[in-house]
């Protein structure tokens, strides 16, 4: 059975993000065969994530600390990456990919496709092209990241390529998603384009 999540970060009383989620979750109902719930928009509180499941049988609400946002140590998965179009709680690469990144003492790790990076455990990967923002391609089967829809539009477009993880810190790789924002890579320094979407990104 089929369980979608989406996980919502609420900053400063408000769900900044929260009709990306919308849009995403409608569509990713429909390909599932899943009924598109009804969901209250969150509001209030203290800086937090909110983590949807939504299956058959309904609706379970998980809250949690937004953790950290400094740059992340990021290794590579031994295990190729498998095609994951919709986010759902099938989620035994990523979990199987971080266990070996915190064995060597990494925070996650670059899942690969043939060679180029594909995503991380936790987070959607990003780097430049110049001075555009690029990623890789939806149709490798990589999940369309709530924060990659955000980043489209502040950035004006994304071009989707593929990089080995080399070419990935070479080019000022970056990671993002909806729970903590755009975050760096430890060892790779910051583009002033990174700089920029970070402190729109909210």
């Amino acid at each position: 059975m089929t369980v979608l999540v989406e996980t919502v970060r609420v900053r400063h009383g408000k769900a900044p993000l929260w009709p990306y989620h919308l849009v995403r979750l409608a569509r990713s109902a429909k390909a599932v065969g899943l009924a598109v719930p009804t969901l209250v928009l969150p509001s209030g509180g203290e800086d937090r994530v909110l983590r949807y499941a939504i299956g058959a049988d309904g609706i379970s609400l998980v809250e949690r600390a937004v953790g950290v946002t400094t740059p992340v140590k990021l290794g590579v998965a031994t295990q190729p990456h498998a095609p994951y179009p919709h986010k759902t709680d099938a989620r035994a690469q990523f979990d199987r990919a971080l266990e070996e990144a915190n064995a060597r003492g990494e925070e996650d790790a670059l899942l690969l496709n043939q060679g180029s990076v594909a995503e991380c455990a936790s987070w959607s990967c990003f780097w430049w092209e110049g001075p555009r923002l690029a990623a890789p391609p939806l149709g490798i089967g990589i999940l369309p990241g709530v924060a990659r829809a955000k980043l489209n539009e502040l950035a004006g477009g994304i071009v989707e390529g593929r990089v080995t993880p080399e070419e990935f810190r070479a080019r000022g790789g970056f990671l993002a998603n909806a729970a903590r924002g755009v975050v760096g890579v430890a060892g790779v320094a910051d583009a002033p384009g990174t700089v920029f979407l970070r402190t729109r990104f909210w």
